[in-house]
Order: structure tokens, then C-alpha cells, then sequence
């Protein structure tokens, strides 16, 4: 029998066994194709090549982490295929093959099961593309048309990164196989993670990953200046590190104080599983680790999908306070424009106020903008009055000032810090910040600080005064039915009127945030599937390994039921632990987004939380029953 042929042979016969393998890696590739599809797809052009652009960049830092999130699990999913093969394939050496012919043997089941998980993950994804764009669309709530068409670029590009980087493990697997010996191949199930490690190394790895983690919980949710940035950074490497350190040191150690202690052992039969978890933790805690940092990443990506969703929300509340704003060079025009805006539609508030307009030469502050405003406080407390909006700002003093901020959609600087500003040669302390759209649109462009009214009149040599005129009406979407009219009378008397604002509540120039909301939701189901099927192919595994144990305990008069009870708490172990990790790292993780979107995710941190739980309940069950039937013990 050719080595071809004896390869397809054994491929037919263990398919069955890696189905889970298979299904895996061709959902990697199905999700990489749909976010390359996006890039190549012409459906968002429609929104703006400002929003295209946004959303390619999305798209592709989104690629380059489901990339990196191939690379680590093409590099499990080839070990467990190589721990298990090796072990069967080993006997070959006993047939009179070389340790080259079997790692040829080896190579070739290898790529028919990468080229299978290939054709299924471009198969299934090309005729899903589709449906995963208007999902896409649906979710974001963005206006455009989509239409399927072929594209032979996203394939050809995802086809060329899985098998790049499958190859690269083929490979590393053969090279592995030509140099154990028939023992290493025989025994290589036996070995997988397993590293046989002193209490006393425990104990260090136990300390130092506490305080790794506990020094990542702390810069997580830490406010700074513009240091915060590096915090949030230097925060995802020391939970990484962390997690790892606990699942290599601090739970093995506690289960094995657990094993020592009499009184807990005896109990509810824990002799017949609590051995095998600790072992199972030594074994596998890169795996429990590696799945753990999936899931605190999946949770974090919903929570910056409704982030973004909420932030996007409130910058279009923000620029939408008011619908018209009027710039002018006299008083006294409130009349005149507003009978102009309501002969169409219905003014629901308005208000005027005047700012001073002043050169940024005569502004010294550590917020460098173009345009700069002054405000006096009880002008702009009467128009918060007429426009509805919450008021509750301090009165500065004559030295004080109050600067009023826009609403962006991240925040580096989570720590309010308030300084120093100098006006026209004149020193102003800070006394707080408001991001409170008191000027609408025009809080956007214009830095504005508020000061006391006899500061303000003090000032007014120093620029210009411009009356602004604000009105907002009933019906926005309508707002096209004054622009004419309105255009009209500023465009006719340009010596009295500076300019206008009309805000279009269809605008799309913001349109990206939407997109990025329904992306991150996707990376949020991706990275849960994945902590998830990485946990069922370990256990699976595991089981195989397993069967002569659970053969012994049957013959020394172990009931079925019994047994089935110790699998069920040792593979529920293995999916609480991990669980837990994440449900503590999650909330800084969460908390320190927060800060940056100045948003309550709290909610948003119990649901993606409850997700996962839900999830993890189903892998297990099915666990549970695959386990028990793969141990032979369901017969």
C-alpha cells in the first residue's frame, strides 16, 4: 500500500475522531473571510470614503487579531492532532518504517484534515457572506444596499494566510516525529503539557501570579493623565501573565492542599476525581489559561460594542442640542430668525447667548485648539435654562474658570485634571470641566471657558463679540425646509450675520462607529466559540487517554452511576475554573473601558458574563456526554 493512499485510509478512519478539530479551524477561516470580504466589498462606499476608510482600518486591526487568534489555535489544534497521532502512528516503527516515512505519513493526514477544514471554511463562508453582511448592516442600523458578488481577492488572501501558517506547524510536526524515539511516540499521549513541578516552585509562581494580576486589576481601573494609555497597555500584559501564573502555580497549589486535607478528600467520594483535576491542571494549564484570556477578550470586545454604541448615541445627542445656530455681529435678532425657522417648522426651544471670540495667540493652556471662546455664566446658566439642560456648574470667582469640553468617543485621560489657563495675560484657575452640550455643535470646534460676568466684561477688549442665536424644532428630519430661507437672510445681509449651523440628523460621517459596534459583537461570538471548542477538544482528548482508568475502577466493583458522578465534577472543574478567572478579570477589564468611554458597562459586563455561563453549561453537558462515551461507560 502506498504512503498515499495508507495516509487517506487512516484520514477516513479518524475523521470522525477530529470532526471537532475540523469544524473548528473552519470556522476560523469562514469568520477571516467575511471580515476580508468587508474590506473588498463596495456596499460602505455609499456612507462616505471618510467612513470607508474608518471602517476598512476597523476591519483590518479586527483581521490582524483573528490572524494572531489563528496562529495560537492552528498551533493547539496541531499539537493535540500530533500528541494524538503520534501515539498511533508510533507503531508503524514495528512494521519496519523510519521515523522520516512515518513523519511523511503524519504530513499527509495533516493536510488532508488542514485542506478539508480549508474547502469547508471557504465553502460555507463564501455562501454565507452574504447573510453575515446583512447582519452586519442590521445590527449597525446603517442605510446601505447590499448585493452578493463573487470576490476571488478575500479568498485567496484568507486561503494563503491559514496555510502559511498550517504549513508552518506540518512541518514543525514532522520535524518533531523525526526525532523521538519509538518510546516518545508510544508514551506522547501521556505527556501533552505535563511538567512535573516542586511544591516550593508552586508556591513562587502562586505569589508572584497574584501579584502580576493584582498589579494589572490596579492600573486597569486606575485614573491617570496622559499616562493612561501606557497603563491600559502595561494592564492586558499583567492580567496575560497573570492568568497564566495562576493556572500554573495558585490553583494547582490550593487543590493540592485540598488533596492533604483528610476531612475534604473523604467526602463525597472527591477521592476519585480530585486527584485527576490536579493532574489535569498541571497538565493542561496553559490550555485552561489560554482560554481564560479568550473569554476575558470576548467579553471586553461586547463591552466596546456598547461603548461605542452608547458613546455614538451621545455625540449624536450632542451635536443635534440644537438644530439651527445663527453667528451674527448685532443683538437683538431673535425675532426676525425666529419667524424665519417657523414658517416651516416648529421651534421647540431656543436661546442666545454671546461669546467672545479671542485669537489663540492670547490663549496660553495645555489644551491646544484653533478656535477660543469666553462665556459669562449667567448667560450661558439662562440659555441652559431655555434649552432644558442640566446646570448645576459652580460660579467662578474672578480668577476662575470653567472649561467646557466635547463628547469624543475615547478618552485617554481618565483622571480630571485641572490647571491652569492663561487669558489676555491674565491667570485663570480651572474649577472644573462640563461636557454638557450647552453649545452645541459649536462646543465641537470652539474650546470655550466660562468666567465670571465681570471677568467676561473685562475681557471684551481683548476679541470679538458674536451674538449667537440657538433654536432647536420639533421635527429635525424637516430641518431642510428652513435652510433656504434661512440661508437667504444671513447670505443677504453678510455685514450683520458672521454665519449659520444647520445640523442634518442624516448625517453619516459618523456612520463607522455604528459598523465598528456590530464588528465588535461578532469578535464577542468568535472568541466565545473559540474559548469553547478549545475546552471540549482538550477534554475530548483527555477522554481517550482515560479509558483504561475508568476500565480498572469498573472491575474493582465501581458503580457506573458513581463514576459517571466523578466525571461530571472533574470536567465541571475544568470549565468553572477558567470561568471564575474571567468573571473577576472581566470586571476590570470592563472598568478600565469604561474610564477611556466614560460609560456605565456594568450591565453590559453581568450580560456577556451570563452569556458565557450559558454557553460554557452547554460545552460542558455535551462534554459530559461525549466523555462517558468515549470512556466506555455509557455501554
Amino acid at each position: 500500500m502506498s504512503m498515499l493512499k495508507l495516509a487517506l485510509q487512516n484520514f477516513k478512519s479518524s475523521f470522525r475522531n477530529y470532526i471537532a478539530l475540523v469544524i473548528s479551524l473552519a470556522f476560523t477561516i469562514l469568520v477571516l473571510l467575511n471580515f476580508q470580504y468587508i474590506i473588498y466589498s463596495d456596499a460602505f462606499t455609499t456612507l462616505g470614503e471618510r467612513n470607508k476608510q474608518y471602517i476598512d482600518m476597523v476591519v483590518q486591526i479586527i483581521s490582524i487579531v483573528l490572524g494572531c487568534f489563528m496562529f495560537f489555535f492552528i498551533w493547539y489544534a496541531t499539537n493535540v492532532f500530533l500528541t494524538k497521532r503520534k501515539k498511533e502512528i508510533g507503531i508503524y516503527v514495528f512494521m519496519g518504517l523510519t521515523n522520516q516515512k512515518i513523519g511523511r505519513l503524519y504530513m499527509l493526514e495533516s493536510i488532508f484534515t488542514g485542506l478539508t477544514a480549508l474547502v469547508l471554511g471557504i465553502g460555507v463562508g463564501t455562501l454565507v457572506t452574504h447573510l453575515f453582511q446583512l447582519i452586519l448592516v442590521a445590527i449597525s442600523d446603517v442605510t446601505v444596499n447590499i448585493q452578493f458578488h463573487f470576490e476571488p481577492k478575500p479568498i485567496i488572501g484568507t486561503a494563503v494566510i491559514y496555510l502559511v501558517l498550517y504549513l508552518v506547524f506540518v512541518i514543525k510536526g514532522y520535524v518533531s516525529i523525526v526525532r523521538s524515539s519509538v518510546l516518545d511516540m508510544v508514551s506522547a499521549g501521556k505527556k501533552n503539557e505535563y511538567v512535573k513541578r516542586k511544591n516550593w516552585l508552586l508556591v513562587l509562581k502562586a505569589i508572584l501570579g497574584m501579584c502580576v494580576l493584582a498589579g494589572g486589576y490596579f492600573l486597569a481601573v486606575k485614573n491617570a493623565g496622559q499616562e493612561a494609555l501606557n497603563n491600559a497597555t502595561m494592564a492586558v500584559v499583567l492580567v496575560i501573565v497573570g492568568v497564566y501564573l495562576l493556572f500554573g502555580g495558585m490553583i494547582p497549589f490550593v487543590f493540592q492542599r485540598l488533596e492533604k486535607s483528610k476531612k475534604f478528600l473523604y467526602q463525597k467520594q472527591r477521592t476519585l476525581w480530585i486527584n485527576q483535576v490536579i493532574f489535569r491542571m498541571k497538565k493542561n494549564y496553559r490550555t485552561y489559561a489560554m482560554t481564560c484570556v479568550l473569554m476575558i477578550c470576548s467579553v471586553t470586545a461586547l463591552a466596546a460594542a456598547f461603548a461605542m454604541k452608547m458613546r455614538y448615541d451621545k455625540m449624536v445627542h450632542f451635536r443635534n442640542t440644537y438644530t439651527f445656530q445663527v453667528l451674527a455681529n448685532e443683538p437683538d435678532l431673535d425675532d426676525t430668525l425666529a419667524e424665519t425657522i417657523g414658517k416651516d417648522n416648529e421651534i421647540t426651544y431656543s436661546g442666545e447667548i454671546t461669546m467672545l471670540a479671542l485669537d489663540s495667540s492670547k490663549i496660553d493652556t495645555k489644551y491646544q485648539q484653533a478656535n477660543y471662546a469666553l462665556l459669562s455664566y449667567s448667560q450661558l446658566k439662562t440659555l441652559a435654562e431655555h434649552a432644558g439642560l442640566e446646570f448645576d456648574l459652580p460660579e467662578p470667582s474672578d480668577q476662575e474658570v470653567i472649561n467646557l469640553q466635547n463628547q469624543p468617543l475615547i478618552s485617554t485621560i481618565t483622571e480630571q485634571q485641572l490647571g491652569t489657563v492663561n487669558i489676555g495675560g491674565k491667570e485663570f484657575q480651572e474649577i472644573a470641566d462640563s461636557k454638557i452640550p450647552y453649545m452645541g455643535y459649536l462646543q465641537e470646534d470652539i474650546r470655550n471657558y466660562v468666567v465670571s460676568d465681570k471677568s467676561y466684561e473685562e475681557m471684551i477688549p481683548q476679541g470679538q463679540q458674536i451674538y449667537t442665536y440657538n433654536y432647536r424644532i420639533k421635527d429635525i428630519y424637516n430641518y431642510e425646509a428652513s435652510l433656504d430661507d434661512l440661508d437667504a437672510l444671513v447670505n443677504g445681509a453678510k455685514d450683520v450675520y458672521v454665519g449659520r449651523v444647520a445640523v442634518n440628523p442624516k448625517d453619516t460621517e459618523l456612520e463607522w462607529v455604528k459598523v465598528m459596534y456590530s464588528v465588535c459583537i461578532f469578535v464577542f461570538m468568535v472568541f466565545i466559540l473559540a474559548s469553547g471548542s478549545i475546552l471540549y477538544m482538550k477534554l475530548y482528548n483527555d477522554a481517550f487517554e482515560e479509558k483504561e482508568r475508568y476500565r480498572v475502577l469498573k472491575k474493582l466493583g465501581i458503580g457506573k452511576r458513581t463514576l459517571a458522578k466523578s466525571i461530571a465534577r472533574e470536567l465541571f472543574s475544568a470549565y468553572a475554573l477558567p470561568f471564575v478567572v474571567m468573571a473577576v478579570s472581566s470586571y476590570f477589564s470592563v472598568e478600565a473601558l469604561a474610564k477611556v468611554t466614560r460609560t456605565d458597562l456594568l450591565a453590559v459586563n453581568l450580560i456577556s458574563v451570563g452569556v458565557i455561563f450559558v454557553f460554557l453549561v452547554l460545552c460542558y453537558l455535551g462534554s459530559v456526554v461525549v466523555y462517558k462515551k468515549n470512556v466506555e461507560l455509557r455501554k
